[in-house]
């Protein structure tokens, strides 16, 4: 079974860094794709940086140039790392994984991901 724990969420000032970690656990194939999500209030799941195992990499508009996605092979942790945060980028932040994926891009639907994890709050103060 697998299980993705994300952490590093927390309180910024507007310019201010985070950097979000999803640690994947269980069954982890060599064929995926993981990305990450995040949902505000009043607001629809939204899909914000992927990657899949042969490094390709994909990310929203809205964040592109400020946050970037990478992984660590060696020890199944995804990161995220999020520069210049906006006022509306405040969300929860989930990790998804799907274990089936081989094509070259990184998909940025939902419905491509098979795990989710519990998410993570970010929130930036003006």
């Amino acid at each position: 079974q697998v299980q993705l724990v994300e952490s590093g969420g927390g309180s910024v000032q507007a310019g201010g860094s985070l950097r979000l970690s999803c640690a994947a656990s269980g069954y982890i194939a060599i064929s995926y794709a993981m990305a990450w999500f995040r949902l505000a209030p009043g607001n629809e799941r939204y899909g914000v940086a992927s990657i899949n195992n042969f490094g390709s990499t994909d990310y929203a508009a809205s964040v592109k140039g400020r946050f970037t996605i990478s992984q660590d092979n060696h020890t199944n942790t995804l990161y995220l790392q999020m520069n210049s945060l906006k006022p509306e980028d405040p969300a929860m932040y989930y990790c998804a994984a799907d274990f089936t994926w081989t094509r070259w891009w990184a998909p940025l639907r939902s419905s491509e991901y098979s795990y989710w994890g519990q998410g993570t709050q970010v929130t930036v103060s003006s």
